[in-house]
This record gives structure tokens, sequence and C-alpha cells, in this order.
């Protein structure tokens, strides 16, 4: 049986986490254009030249903070961020675009997406962090939970 769109691309995203060097969660995500082309991927992970946490430790983890809190103490971009700066970077535009990712978006991305143009989000697992889903609807981006994978 063939798989569905929203199948095939969020399979890649959890490829893409594969690439990840978060010690607490690796996120993949993929930006598609409306007529179903991949336009980037991203995952979690530290800055281009920087050391990688699981090379140098957790600093979140060494201060115990909680998922889904202080997120900018953290030596890792997350994967959707990512996506934002390699288009910016490379000259691919987001506009109107739709994000599969393996995980909710925190609130940073979600503004990081929204303004880059992207319209929609669709993702697999929760995360902890409900100010995200209200900034989406605030600014008009359909946020979808998959459902059956």
């Amino acid at each position: 049986m063939r798989k569905s769109w929203d199948q095939y691309f969020m399979e890649i995203a959890y490829l893409v986490a594969s690439r990840s060097t978060c010690l607490r969660r690796s996120v993949g995500a993929v930006a598609v254009s409306g007529d179903n082309r991949i336009l980037g991927t991203g995952y979690n992970g530290a800055l281009p030249g920087a050391p990688h946490c699981d090379q140098v430790g957790c600093l979140r983890d060494q201060l115990e903070i909680p998922p889904g809190q202080r997120q900018e103490i953290c030596r890792a971009q997350h994967a959707e961020a990512n996506i934002c700066n390699f288009a910016a970077r490379h000259g691919v535009a987001l506009d109107g675009a739709t994000v599969y990712v393996t995980n909710q978006p925190c609130t940073t991305c979600i503004k990081a997406m929204a303004t880059s143009g992207i319209k929609k989000v669709i993702f697999d697992g929760d995360y902890p962090d409900p100010f995200a889903c209200q900034i989406a609807r605030e600014v008009g981006m359909e946020l979808v939970k998959l459902k059956g994978g």
C-alpha cells in the first residue's frame, strides 16, 4: 500500500532526526513546498563549528532544567530553526511551505517559522510548550498533530 504524503515526509523527518547530537531528544524536520518538493531538512544539534552535546555533555541536564523551559540555555539549535536558517543562507523561499517535524515545535521555533512564511506544521510527538500552540493560532499557522503515522 502506498504511503500518504504525510507518512512519507514524517518518515523522512525521523530519518533526519538520526543526525541529532542532542542528549535529551532527537528531533528532525522537513520543509515541503505546496507541490510536495523537499525544500530543506534540519535536526537539532550544535551550531556550525561548536562542540556537540554528545561530546561535552548537556548543560540543561547539569542545571536540571525541565523540558520545554529555558531553551536559550542550550548549545543546540532546534531542527525547525535550522531549516529556517539553512533556507535563508542558501536563498530557499519557505513562504507557504509545510514543515513536518517529529515533535511539536517550541515557541521560539514557531516564531522563526512564522517569520519565514511557513503556513502549516505537521508534528508527531508532543512537547510541553502550550504557548507555542497559542502563538501559532495567533499568526494563522496551522498546527496539526499527525494521526495514525
